[in-house]
């Protein structure tokens, strides 16, 4: 079943709407590369900000933001012709389906975070000729904190998985998931932040910069009470989303 979903997704729009994504976010790297010199108040290297501003610029709106349109067009590509209708007339179990997509979607996480990965180099190397100094960090340290994010972000996409089973119309269902990005920025100043998915990879990347800088006070991030709730709030949206799955079209 997860091959048939990525034969789905083949001739779709979705990979190049994930690497316009990326190349977007990169881009005002590379123009202002020079304001990584000026920020010796917090101490950190001009070659750790260059990483850790873009990343968090993709944690806090560019990767929710691009998780919420995937999630939705996984949905349409069944929608139109009736396609989910005749998946739900298969001698398949539903959760299997919904499961399925999931994974897919999960799939594609991962590998915009990799064009991520291989766009930080391509513009790191334009900033190092543009600014003659060396931006470029080691593999080790850009796939942790790729790692990192991707981790984190499970349970925020399983919470949009379930918006996109349960919220039948796209319009809505996006316009949701975009609304519940912009809190990000306040639920991780609060002692609260675990139980709020969406903040999760943009408060990961946020403490990195703190390990970073010398300047800032670092807190590492308490596996507990984080993760218990994560892996309990990824396991109701799944459920939810599994029991939502194809309702209408079952009716």
């Amino acid at each position: 079943m997860i091959g048939i979903e990525f034969k789905k997704i083949r001739r779709s729009k979705i990979l190049w709407i994930l690497l316009a994504a990326v190349i977007i976010l990169w881009i005002p790297s590379i123009i202002n590369a020079s304001m990584n010199f000026k920020m010796q108040d917090i101490g950190i290297s001009p070659r750790d900000n260059f990483l850790i501003q873009g990343l968090m610029a993709m944690a806090w709106f560019m990767f929710p933001a691009s998780i919420v349109l995937m999630t939705v067009l996984l949905n349409q590509t069944e929608r139109s012709n009736r396609g989910l209708l005749k998946m739900l007339s298969l001698p398949v179990q539903p959760f299997k389906l919904c499961l399925a997509k999931f994974t897919v979607l999960l799939c594609l996480t991962a590998f915009q975070l990799l064009m991520t990965a291989a766009m930080y180099y391509v513009s790191a190397a334009i900033a190092s000729q543009t600014q003659n100094y060396a931006f470029i960090l080691p593999p080790t340290v850009i796939f942790k904190e790729i790692g990192l994010m991707y981790l984190s972000s499970i349970p925020m996409t399983g919470f949009f998985w379930l918006l996109a089973t349960a919220v039948p119309s796209p319009i809505f269902s996006v316009g949701l998931g975009l609304a519940s990005i912009v809190p990000s920025v306040l639920m991780i100043n609060t002692k609260a932040w675990f139980l709020y998915p969406m903040c999760y990879s943009f408060y990961i990347i946020a403490a990195e910069e703190s390990r970073m800088a010398s300047n800032l006070t670092y807190t590492p991030v308490q596996a507990i009470p984080w993760i218990p709730a994560a892996v309990l709030l990824t396991i109701v949206c799944l459920a939810v989303a599994c029991l939502c799955f194809g309702q209408a079209e079952r009716r």
